[in-house]
């Protein structure tokens, strides 16, 4: 017999039994010169202490499995001016026309993305130009407002000369899009602070923040030790930072976040089952929604592209299907129509009473109150969440995007 449906209901879930105090000077402003130097907190099946984030090797086993998010954080935040002095500040969200990121960053005539845009209201139909210096040579960037949905906006990006490609053009033109909670302007030094040393696809619009720990020297530590890194892509998308506004985790509509996986890593994830860390919330939602997209090509086997997986369907998918079995079947998908990597977008949204398919360990920061990260953070420990943030707060760690780190290992206690 299927088993659906998991046995807890995100409309009964209340948002507020996720929240705590977070004073505002425990809110790491800048990262630490050092990124090693971070304080770890160590979350083992109830028990819990401290190190600094160098040691973390020594927290993994020789034959364990770690995942990392290699997307690049792109500089997002393009300003502009009208003629009036009024600024419009311009946040790029994903492309649209190209649809593919690597099509459009490489684009020399002109793309089309989806934005959300600042002081809107002063900005109605006119063209907006701006002037760059790219290699030393005069560039004009233009952008245009080519639908308006309110929420978002489809915007236009022209420039003079054509042949540059819009990588390039971007990069001069952006800056780092630090999170809204920072609460202050980007400066030079977060162009490298907000990326991983491991960053390679271009496309998020926020980093992948537990991997601002790892160094190289690091990484380089684990693969002597025999632990296997490997590397999965999630653009992360701006609502990462949307509030829960909501009463209930039900009410509120998850962000949907493109990523990819290659074959070879999902062989590896068949394999090491029960070995797996995940490195960030990011990593986590891509593991666990390959389970489920695995779950879905069994059920039906003429699954459309694009690969996605809504909010809750999750939820409505049968629960007892073992993971190599929804592993294989991806992986059958894939190997028939001859390429080498799953490209999909999930809104998947976890929320307590998940139980968790492919995630064994999870190394994150520490996340703002009531957020669809804290849920994440509950379902993967419990009620211990508490104890986890109260010993933070307790013992000094610094707190969000630029802040301490955490590995969390579920289970009963050792004791």
């Amino acid at each position: 017999m299927i088993c659906r449906m998991e046995h807890f209901s995100p409309d009964s879930l209340r948002i507020d039994a996720y929240t705590y105090t977070l004073p505002d000077s425990m809110i790491a402003r800048f990262p630490l010169l050092n990124r090693a130097a971070s304080k770890l907190l160590i979350y083992d099946r109830g028990d819990i202490n401290q190190t600094t984030f160098h040691n973390i090797a020594e927290y993994t086993g020789s034959d364990d499995l770690m995942i990392f998010n290699n997307t690049r954080v792109i500089p997002a935040r393009i300003l502009m001016s009208k003629d009036t002095g009024a600024k419009i500040e311009i946040f790029l969200l994903e492309p649209l026309s190209p649809a593919e990121y690597n099509l459009a960053f490489s684009s020399s005539s002109g793309c089309r993305w989806k934005c959300m845009t600042g002081n809107k209201k002063r900005w109605k139909s006119d063209k907006l130009s701006r002037n760059l210096v790219i290699d030393g040579k005069s560039t004009t960037l233009s952008v245009r407002i080519v639908n308006d949905n309110d929420l978002w906006q489809e915007i236009e990006f022209m420039w003079d000369p054509e042949h540059l490609p819009f990588s390039l053009v971007l990069d001069k033109a952006g800056l780092p899009p630090i999170p809204p909670y920072l609460d202050r302007m980007p400066v030079k030094s977060d162009k490298v602070n907000y990326q991983t040393v491991f960053s390679r696809i271009e496309g998020s619009v926020a980093a992948p923040t537990a991997g601002l720990h790892f160094t190289t020297g690091i990484l380089e530590e684990l693969k002597k030790k025999g632990t296997i890194l490997e590397e999965i892509t999630l653009h992360v998308g701006a609502g990462t930072f949307r509030p829960v506004k909501s009463i209930t985790a039900g009410g509120h509509p998850m962000h949907a976040e493109h990523f990819s996986v290659s074959l070879e890593a999902i062989e590896k994830l068949r394999i090491k089952q029960g070995k797996i860390t995940a490195v960030g919330t990011t990593s986590v939602r891509s593991l666990e929604s390959i389970y489920w997209l695995g779950v879905k090509q069994i059920l039906n086997k003429n699954i459309k592209h694009p690969f996605l997986l809504n909010q809750w369907e999750h939820l409505q998918l049968p629960q007892d299907i073992q993971v190599r079995e929804a592993l294989d079947a991806i992986a059958g998908r894939l190997a028939q129509e001859g390429v080498n990597k799953l490209e999909a977008k999930t809104e998947m949204m976890i929320i307590p009473g998940y139980k968790f398919r492919i995630t064994n360990r999870m190394i994150t920061n520490f996340h703002q109150p009531g957020s669809t990260l804290l849920l994440l953070i509950a379902a993967f420990i419990g009620q211990d969440w508490q104890k986890v943030y109260n010993y933070a707060l307790k013992n000094n760690f610094r707190f969000l995007s630029y802040g301490d780190s955490s590995l969390l290992i579920p289970g009963i206690s050792k004791r």
